[in-house]
């Protein structure tokens, strides 16, 4: 007789164990069919926190949640009030996990001043939160080169300007504004080319090294052999590039390495921005397929001096369709990575948008007025503009912060 009460608590113990283990791995009791049927979660997030999830034009909470729904397609929206929106349509699998992180950003971005120098041109300084500042308004004590370092001082204090190279140093009538800079892999020096104004007969080009740790009271004239100190600086540049993709599959890092125009890397190294150099197919590095990922559609079919963002966690390639199709080379003056590597912040025709890295959710993060040749993202997530909002009693521009988080 005691047998027949430790079977029961046997069969007990496992039916219960097994409904365990089928909740947890999203089976649902559904009365209708009476039977255990597989759901899906869909696990989403948001920056900033507390923003309304509407599934299917359907509030369903918010913002971070996990919700369970059984297995379709879904359209998801993620809104808070004076934020832009993000929308994202994915099909949710019996069993599957599916984390959403949508990014919101302000509909009125703050403006904060960070220079009061009067600019005439801004440079930013690739992978640094640095930017290279000419000013000139005919003061001979001022005008010259700076070095902005964006991260040292928090607002609403003006950092500090790090003079480089005073005009009064420099040979006279140079034009500040036909400058051309070429930073070393290090971004420790810098050669400037410099030109006289148009107006300015004979005409004349001079080229300096210059360090951007010190000022330079006595600038290098490096006009008859810069070259091969550029040249070499491309060495070790495109060796960086080399070494950043060895931690890539083999295959890929051969196809990136004939075929990929890189234009940058992500912040955290693990996705590639780049445009095609010729038509190719890029084959499959990850088989079988990883499942519960981005679900937005790849592209593997390359063609020439298109953009793509290729995933090396997923082994996913995006095609990201935002760009003239006239540009023959990108490079970072039109398009960044944001700090967290999973969008892209680019220049439009008067406004600056950003974009998840798969291309999707397209948002204008500012269309006020600015210098529509320069902007920067520092690795505070800061959007740094050359503006000015009094152009009739300030001649020049300055850098500013907006506030875009």
């Amino acid at each position: 007789m005691k047998i027949l009460p430790r079977l029961f608590f046997i069969f007990a113990f496992l039916a219960i164990f097994f409904l365990i283990v089928a909740y947890s791995r999203g089976y649902r009791l559904d009365i209708k069919e009476k039977s255990f049927t597989p759901t899906g979660i869909l696990a989403i997030t948001s920056l900033p926190k507390a923003a309304k999830i509407y599934i299917n034009n359907e509030l369903k909470g918010a913002t971070d949640s996990n919700i369970t729904l059984p297995p379709g397609e879904y359209t998801v929206e993620v809104k808070k009030e004076g934020y832009t929106g993000w929308k994202k349509t994915v099909n949710l699998k019996g069993e599957w996990v599916l984390s959403l992180n949508a990014v919101l950003f302000p509909l009125n971005p703050s403006l904060s001043p960070l220079t009061n120098l009067g600019i005439i041109r801004a440079i930013a300084i690739d992978n640094t939160d640095k930017i290279l500042i000419f000013s000139e308004n005919n003061n001979l004590e001022k005008d010259g080169i700076y070095l902005f370092e964006g991260s040292q001082t928090p607002l609403p204090i003006l950092p500090p300007l790090k003079l480089i190279l005073a005009k009064k140093n420099l040979p006279e009538n140079i034009d500040f504004k036909k400058a051309e800079v070429t930073f070393s892999p290090d971004y420790k020096e810098v050669i400037i080319d410099l030109k006289t104004i148009d107006n300015f007969y004979p005409q004349a080009n001079f080229s300096y090294l210059l360090s951007l740790d010190e000022e330079n009271k006595n600038p290098l004239d490096i006009t008859t052999s810069k070259q091969a100190l550029i040249d070499a600086w491309e060495k070790e540049k495109l060796a960086i590039k080399l070494k950043l993709l060895n931690a890539y599959p083999k295959e890929l890092a051969k196809i990136a390495s004939d075929s990929f125009h890189i234009i940058s890397f992500s912040p955290d190294e693990t996705k590639i921005l780049y445009q095609a150099k010729k038509t190719i197919n890029l084959p499959a590095i990850i088989t079988p397929p990883l499942i519960a990922v981005n679900q937005t559609e790849e592209t593997r079919q390359l063609k020439k001096d298109s953009i793509y963002v290729y995933d090396k966690k997923e082994d996913k390639n995006y095609l990201i369709n935002i760009f003239p199709k006239n540009i023959n080379q990108l490079n970072e003056s039109l398009v960044q990575w944001l700090p967290d590597s999973k969008h892209l912040i680019f220049l439009e025709t008067k406004k600056i948008a950003v974009v998840d890295y798969d291309g999707t959710n397209k948002q204008t993060v500012y269309s006020g007025p600015f210098e529509s040749l320069f902007f920067k993202v520092n690795s505070d997530s800061r959007l740094i503009i050359l503006t000015n909002l009094n152009p009739e009693t300030n001649p020049l521009p300055d850098l500013y912060a907006v506030g875009i988080k």
